[in-house]
């Protein structure tokens, strides 16, 4: 069985063309069997969450009730994105399972979409939000070695509550970078091999086996994308992590939910401005929002 289909050149070599169809099945399979395994794992052998202490009460009694967390600018991202991405899915893939129609025009206007969208991103994560918020550290390392531990029934110290986002969202944002860019690098390139209003066609920019190769990190990109989202869209759904996908539409989650899984001195939050007899004693980990 091929993972890719070929073709031979007006040259006689054989270039390949782009991947094989069937692994949009293994991709939609793949997706199914996460959702089976870890519902399976937390329904018979999870233990509940322990975590070491995060702080003082007085940090906790200093959390506003309303915890903001992704900003409009951040939700508008999110969903632009989301939806660029959808499209892009669909127009790509739909017709290759047996729904046809005129798909092109549709999908590099959403590939335009979700290039400016990221563009943006990167822009207002790099200068405007905690660029290093989003990527594993040296905390995240030690309690993913605790937890593992712990879960082998080995003795290990409780491992801390999180930051901002705990180390499986930053592995998927990885994860998500490195498929999304290398769909927007390569569709970037494909487009001079069809008519848009940003440059003009040029089919003879690359050679065959190079055009070959791009078609194919193309698709496998593509297909990991499916089940990459697939993943998302389950945890998002999922009761105990409601609370995060409705900060991505509201922008705040509540005190209780940010203090059951969040350390305040790994992730300090905005507070109302204290008084002038009270600055003096501001717990170490809260942050003054004056």
């Amino acid at each position: 069985m091929d993972f890719l289909e070929w073709a031979r050149s007006p040259w006689g070599q054989n270039v390949p063309i782009h991947i094989a169809w069937f692994l949009i099945w293994v991709a939609v399979i793949a997706g199914f069997l996460f959702f089976i395994v870890h519902a399976t794992y937390l329904r018979y052998f999870a233990k509940s969450k322990e975590f070491a202490s995060s702080g003082s009460p007085l940090i906790a009694a200093r959390i506003p009730e309303k915890v903001p967390r992704h900003s409009l600018a951040a939700r508008l991202f999110h969903w632009i994105m989301a939806a660029a991405m959808f499209t892009l899915l669909f127009t790509a893939f739909l017709p290759k399972v047996g729904v046809p129609f005129d798909w092109i025009t549709y999908h590099w206007i959403a590939g335009a979409v979700l290039t400016a969208s990221i563009l943006f991103h990167i822009i207002h994560a790099s200068f405007f939000m905690d660029f290093w918020s989003i990527w594993p550290d040296r905390i995240d390392v030690r309690d993913a070695g605790r937890r593992i531990l712990r879960f082998m029934g080995k003795p290990a110290p409780p491992p801390d509550k999180f930051a901002k986002y705990p180390l499986e969202n930053k592995l998927y944002h990885g994860a998500i970078v490195a498929a999304g860019l290398s769909a927007i690098v390569t569709g970037v390139f494909m487009m001079f091999r069809v008519r848009t209003i940003f440059f003009p066609r040029n089919p003879y920019l690359f050679g065959d086996m190079t055009w070959g190769m791009m078609y194919v990190l193309h698709g496998l990109a593509g297909v990991g994308l499916i089940a990459l989202i697939m993943v998302h869209v389950y945890f998002g759904l999922r009761p105990e992590k409601r609370a995060i996908t409705k900060s991505m539409i509201f922008g705040w989650m509540s005190r209780d939910f940010y203090l059951k899984e969040h350390d305040p001195r790994r992730w300090p939050v905005e507070t109302p401005t204290a008084s002038p007899t009270s600055r003096g004693a501001e717990p170490e980990g809260i942050r003054d929002a004056g």
